[in-house]
């Protein structure tokens, strides 16, 4: 069967410097094909010739008629005014859906995607739940093919399983710009990197992302015995050229045509293995002390609900610390503590005297309006790292910057590149603790690898809030759990915490339902309860609640999760009205779930016999 798209000869620049060129890239029937590269290297702009919204500026893509594409974009943006139902509304329009389908359509779409609130006001929505909507409208217009720009971004844990499990079942292709490297060894069955590495502009492997780091592997091997063989052919024909043969015969000439293809191709592939990647590497103090944080029995509550208790924990130089949950269990809330911006409810935090703490937080802005000059060097054409002055154009270079993207404002930097200027700032304060809040969103692969080397030799000690699996399985020395429910575990690593997470829910589920249960049989009728006593049978309406009540309840702990989802958006965690509001419609979604349990808890009484009936 022919692909879906077919794409031949693809070249695109902005400028002088071509993305890349002559690419051709298929889509066929069910493929899930993950693209990477470097920052720069065209990988959005890939997806938007695919989309049709640019055009190449040679090549042609052919897509088979009739064909759906839905993207969604890396920025989830909405007009001012719209909720999420007019946002799935709007979508069912376009895709012609009759109006008398259009309400049962958006309510089931939003469920799916978490949703409670489906009048909830888009302006209100954290990043995560921003991205949810955008995925979930793409969908609703039952695309042929879905292409996705970073989707994990500003995802939670709980978030990226929900897309990987959307995408692992899906009927339609898809083709995703990621970063996340667990999630494409769990999504892609195809891999392509674009880079000039290659010589045809990328790489396509079939498999996921360990079978596309073998074949990279093989590729760049054979390729580098290549170009040793060709430097020690070129040195031999650039000594006979020198000795200049007298008698410029036939055979001579093609000797110098063939010196001449060789040094042009030993050129080129230079060229495309000269690679350069930003230079990373966090200051720590010189500081002997071994105990940095401690917490005794730290103990934090708001609006009545307890974050987390008792926390025991020595933070020392050397530990890095991967600190995970659910939204809402107070990881943001715990590296605030740590930090020193608010104080626990109960225990003590101490720290060692003149204590160096550097934090990045993940909503950190630019100024949008300066350039890059400014943002990094404010007061002056240098900086001092590590005591020593660097003018700021090779400070820039550090980071992939040329000397002509000085004068840019950071309005136009990419989101990669604004993570590097970040970076870069905290790279400038010396720290004996690192706090790093969701570091790794809009960075590509090449430059999280630099960042985990520079983590990895960092000798002071660092706590870890990210989504980025792969980055706190190669990164953290202990895990500390948090539960959402006020528990706190340490772990060996992501993997333990997340099977101990997923066996307290289902422990949770289960004691939940017997104690209702039990609830159930002390408050029903006593001659039902009689030895032989005959229990009453479902009616027509009690029967249609049989069959949906597992439905209901999935929908309901969907929904309690996106309450908890709420508390984690820093808007909200910043104003003590919207934060009371937050919990107290949180613990009512729990009540719902609660109740849910109950009744069927006082269903299941019923015989199997009854429950056919």
């Amino acid at each position: 069967m022919p692909p879906i798209i077919n794409a031949q000869g693809l070249s695109k620049r902005y400028g002088t410097a071509p993305l890349f060129q002559n690419i051709s890239f298929t889509v066929s029937e069910g493929d899930r094909i993950g693209l990477i590269g470097p920052n720069g290297s065209g990988k959005s702009t890939l997806l938007e010739i695919l989309h049709g919204k640019v055009q190449p500026d040679s090549g042609n893509v052919a897509i088979r008629k009739g064909t759906r594409l839905s993207c969604v974009s890396q920025i989830s943006e909405f007009a001012a005014g719209e909720t999420a139902h007019s946002v799935i509304e709007a979508a069912l329009k376009k895709s012609g859906v009759p109006e008398a389908d259009r309400a049962f359509r958006t309510e089931e779409a939003l469920s799916r995607a978490g949703f409670e609130d489906f009048e909830i006001p888009t302006a209100s929505l954290s990043g995560g739940w921003k991205k949810r909507l955008a995925i979930a409208e793409a969908l609703v217009q039952r695309p042929d093919i879905l292409l996705l720009d970073e989707p994990t971004n500003h995802l939670d844990l709980a978030g990226i399983k929900w897309l990987e499990t959307l995408l692992q079942n899906a009927s339609f292709a898809c083709v995703v710009v990621s970063h996340d490297r667990y999630f494409l060894e769990n999504v892609a069955d195809h891999m392509v990197e674009l880079d000039r590495a290659y010589e045809d502009g990328f790489l396509r492997v079939h498999g996921n992302y360990s079978h596309f780091l073998e074949a990279k592997e093989q590729y760049l091997h054979a390729q580098g015995k290549r170009q040793e063989a060709l430097e020690n052919l070129v040195h031999t024909e650039i000594e006979w050229l020198r000795r200049g043969p007298k008698a410029r015969t036939t055979k001579s000439k093609s000797r110098i045509d063939k010196a001449n293809s060789m040094i042009g191709e030993l050129a080129d592939l230079n060229n495309r293995t000269r690679t350069a990647t930003a230079k990373i590497d966090f200051s720590a103090s010189n500081r002997q002390t071994k105990q940095l944080i401690g917490l005794d029995g730290v103990t934090y509550q708001i609006a009545g609900r307890t974050l987390f208790k008792n926390i025991d924990f020595t933070l020392q130089s050397g530990m890095r610390v991967g600190l995970v949950g659910p939204n809402g269990s107070g990881k943001t809330t715990l590296l605030r503590l740590l930090r020193g911006d608010i104080l626990a409810t109960a225990g003590k935090i101490q720290k060692a005297d003149s204590l160096r703490i550097v934090y990045f937080d993940q909503n950190r802005q630019l100024d949008p309006d300066v350039s890059l000059r400014r943002a990094l060097a404010p007061d002056s054409d240098s900086v001092v790292y590590q005591e020593r002055v660097i003018h700021v154009a090779a400070w820039a270079a550090r980071f992939l910057f040329s000397g002509e993207d000085l004068n840019r404002p950071v309005a136009r930097l990419s989101g990669g590149e604004r993570a590097r200027v970040l970076i870069a700032q905290l790279m400038l304060q010396q720290a004996d603790v690192l706090l790093l809040d969701e570091p790794t969103n809009d960075l590509d692969i090449p430059t999280l690898e630099i960042l985990e080397e520079s983590l990895l030799e960092y000798r002071g000690a660092l706590v870890l809030v990210t989504h980025d699996r792969y980055m706190l399985d190669r990164i953290s020395t202990i895990v500390l759990g948090l539960d959402g429910r006020g528990d706190a575990e340490r772990f060996a690593d992501y993997s333990q915490w997340d099977a101990w997470l997923r066996s307290q829910q289902a422990k949770r589920s289960t004691d939940a339902a017997a104690a209702n249960a039990r609830n159930a049989r002390s408050s029903a009728p006593a001659d039902t309860n009689r030895p032989g006593a005959t229990a009453k049978k479902f009616s027509h309406t009690e029967g249609r609640e049989v069959a949906s009540i597992e439905k209901r309840i999935a929908k309901a702990e969907e929904e309690l999760l996106g309450k908890r989802a709420a508390l984690e958006d820093p808007e909200i965690s910043s104003d003590a009205p919207r934060l009371h509001t937050a919990y107290v419609e949180m613990e009512s979604a729990q009540k719902t779930v609660d109740e849910l349990y109950a009744r069927w808890a006082e269903l299941s009484r019923q015989t199997p016999e009854q429950l056919k009936k």
